[in-house]
């Protein structure tokens, strides 16, 4: 592949549009381009969690997961394409099957905390809630496949899964887990 930057200060945007890939412009406040820029984030923030201490196999599946973003990314900015395959969902639905099969089961809800690493899964997972929802308004208002809003949507419900294996990975070998919500209601239930 050849280069495919060559100028990154073109001031085209100036005046509030941007390009698609397909070589239109469009206002830099158009569904679209607040899906593109909802799904870049979240790449960005899978990024930041790949600095993060964890299993092997979390890091191999986030990285592959951030070339998915780009290809969905790539799909947003150019109507009608598609760069986002099917394996792509297979592969998220696989991931969530085989590391949620490796967890207690939840009896509370939890917290987006614990691990550092943890609490940045649950900032991916609410990004990528932003992501769909963005993409959703946008296939209200476009022609769009159903490919991306069902990645962004189970990828969320992976990023969940994801942050509770890492609070049960530590670098010092202890094995942590979930910090649980303290739900008044719940506390005064179980005391009667």
């Amino acid at each position: 592949m050849g280069k495919r930057l060559t100028q990154i200060a073109t001031r085209t945007g100036d005046d509030g549009t941007t390009g698609l890939g397909n070589n239109t412009r469009v206002s830099k406040d158009s569904l679209r381009v607040h899906a593109m820029g909802d799904v870049d984030e979240l790449n960005s923030h899978i990024g930041l969690l790949l600095c993060e201490d964890m299993p092997g196999d979390v890091r191999e599946l986030l990285i592959d997961i951030q070339h998915q973003l780009f290809n969905l990314g790539g799909e947003l900015s150019i109507p009608g394409f598609e760069l986002l395959k099917a394996d792509a969902l297979l592969a998220v639905d696989q991931a969530l099957e085989i590391h949620n099969s490796q967890l207690p089961r939840l009896q509370e809800f939890i917290l987006p905390a614990g691990t550092r690493a943890a609490a940045q899964a649950h900032v991916c997972r609410t990004v990528a809630r932003r992501a769909e929802r963005a993409v959703v308004a946008l296939g209200q208002a476009e022609t769009l496949r159903d490919a991306p809003r069902q990645y962004l949507n189970r990828l969320s419900d992976l990023m969940f899964v994801l942050a509770r294996v890492l609070n049960r990975h530590r670098a010092d070998g202890r094995t942590g887990d979930d910090v649980y919500w303290k739900s008044e209601r719940l506390s005064q239930s179980a005391q009667e």
